[in-house]
């Protein structure tokens, strides 16, 4: 199984490096990873370049926004699963990507999953604000 994780940036400079770094250091072997920019005006594709060999593919090109590029990217994206990472956000470990495909492994009908989310400090992210809880899909 492979897994293609989308990240859309524009002009993420000061956090598109955490989010790479985060989605590279997975554990989990088959990642094929797109970052989709909107022609930032900052530096975030010299970034996006210092990690050129840990990213599959990199379009950068006006959009309509956010759900434009997301459907870009869903376009470009090869994986049997696909997720998306926004520019200013990490995986809680490196498992994260694992246990996501032991999931799709164990009930192969499945469409989609999702998590707890825990919204952390820009600055010290050991500092949490505040945590979404997941229930049962409806």
């Amino acid at each position: 199984m492979k897994i293609s994780i989308i990240t859309i940036t524009f002009n993420s400079e000061k956090t598109v490096e955490d989010t790479i770094k985060s989605v590279v250091s997975q554990d989990f072997p088959n990642v094929e990873y797109l970052i989709i920019d909107g022609l930032s005006k900052d530096k975030t594709l010299q970034v996006v370049n210092k990690y050129s060999a840990y990213i599959d593919k990199v379009v950068s090109e006006k959009d309509k926004g956010l759900y434009d590029a997301l459907n870009k990217g869903i376009k470009h994206a090869t994986g049997e699963v696909i997720g998306m990472l926004h520019s200013d956000d990490v995986y809680a470990n490196n498992q994260v990507l694992s246990k996501v495909a032991q999931q799709f492994a164990i009930d192969p009908t499945l469409e989609a999953v999702y998590a707890d989310l825990v919204f952390v400090d820009r600055e010290n992210t050991d500092k949490v604000l505040r945590t979404w809880k997941s229930g049962a899909y409806k």
